[in-house]
């Protein structure tokens, strides 16, 4: 395997060397505890402190409303589970898509259990208005899929919310969007933002939430009351380092969203070429994903093909374990189509040659493979 062409971006991220030094200075010198009150509790809680001050500025915000927390799946759980328990006086529906990703749709599903009123839509404005009434206390909808790429329209959301008069904290799961294109709360209106550092080459394990001045909610880990008491335990010092470092490498947002968008354009018009290949990814959808099908040939198969020659993909979520893909279900794929998904997900530091070794690769497996019957 001469070269690895990684287009999984959207699954994890390599961590870069920016992220690796923060955390190895972390590791090596602020190793205190940041509750401790001596100088090297007082040096770790300083690189703390910066780190939350680069995120609140990212995302327009104060310091003080930003929390870590182990990374998107516990940032998504307390937000559905801590809003909707906040907010059970006041009401007792929950609104929130077909598409978001099973850190969010499982937590709905227990609520639904427990009781809660759940509707599910299409990602659509006319839907959100349709469904949002004034018992709604939980509207949650992520800012980009994670399978498609697809934008949804987390501001209508906020406006419906606000025209119908209810009581609702609005959650956005950002995970797929933090770092990749800019974001402003207030703009966005949603009361939580949700994010992982992984997906930005950070290392795993560590994420954060903004939750909006005033807003309650409850949190879930108990115990030393660090993060003002709203999620204990002692914070992963290196993991935020990191964090900061790969926030700090990050540069020109816009610029990379300009170029990472040249280089989907790119794979778009070389992958046209290949008879077979069907976009499930819209043309305005967000550039880092493209989600392609190649019918007649399961997506398993060609997913391991490609590794043989060195290029990485997905067959979907990576959080489905090779399940059919709920999000192509919903959006009324036939079953073929649905079986050969695959993913490319790219960050600001692919080029175009990985795109023409994918393609490359991509064409070899379909002379050299069986179609499936």
């Amino acid at each position: 395997m001469e070269k690895i062409v990684y287009l999984d971006n959207s699954a994890t991220t390599p961590v870069c060397d920016a992220a690796i030094n923060e955390m190895q200075s972390a590791l090596r010198t602020d190793f205190g505890n940041p509750s401790s009150l001596h100088l090297l509790g007082f040096n770790a809680e300083k690189r703390v402190r910066l780190a939350r001050e680069k995120i609140a500025d990212m995302l327009s915000v104060t310091p003080d409303e930003i929390y870590f927390t182990s990374g998107g799946t516990e940032s998504n759980n307390t937000a559905i589970f801590g809003a909707a328990y906040a907010r059970i006086k006041r009401g007792n529906r929950i609104v929130t898509t077909e598409i978001e990703h099973p850190s969010v749709a499982e937590p709905i599903k227990r609520l639904e259990e427990e009781g809660f009123e759940v509707i599910r839509i299409k990602p659509q404005i006319e839907e959100i208005f349709a469904a949002v009434n004034d018992k709604t206390i939980l509207v949650s909808i992520m800012l980009v899929n994670n399978e498609t790429g697809a934008i949804l329209p987390v501001s209508a959301a906020r406006q419906a919310i606000d025209e119908k008069g209810a009581p609702a904290i609005l959650h956005c799961d950002c995970v797929q969007a933090f770092g990749k294109m800019s974001i402003n709360a207030k703009t966005l209106g949603a009361d939580i933002i949700t994010a992982s550092g992984h997906k930005i080459h950070a290392p795993k394990g560590i994420g954060f939430m903004y939750i909006k001045k005033g807003i309650t909610v409850k949190p879930l880990v108990l115990g030393g009351g660090q993060e003002k008491g709203f999620r204990s335990g002692t914070e992963p010092v290196p993991a935020i380092c990191g964090l900061y470092g790969a926030l700090n490498d990050i540069g020109d947002i816009n610029g990379n969203y300009k170029s990472v968008t040249e280089l989907r354009d790119y794979a778009v018009s070389q992958l046209s070429m290949i008879e077979c290949v069907k976009f499930n990814s819209g043309a305005d959808a967000f550039p880092y994903v493209v989600n392609i099908s190649v019918p007649g040939y399961r997506s398993e198969t060609l997913l391991h093909f490609l590794e043989s020659k060195g290029v990485f993909v997905s067959s979907g979520s990576a959080c489905s374990r090779g399940k059919g893909s709920s999000v192509l279900n919903t959006m009324g794929l036939n079953l073929d189509r649905v079986d050969s998904a695959l993913r490319i997900s790219f960050s600001r530091f692919n080029k175009t040659e990985d795109v023409d070794l994918l393609v490359s690769a991509l064409n070899e497996a379909i002379r050299t493979l069986r179609k499936v019957k």
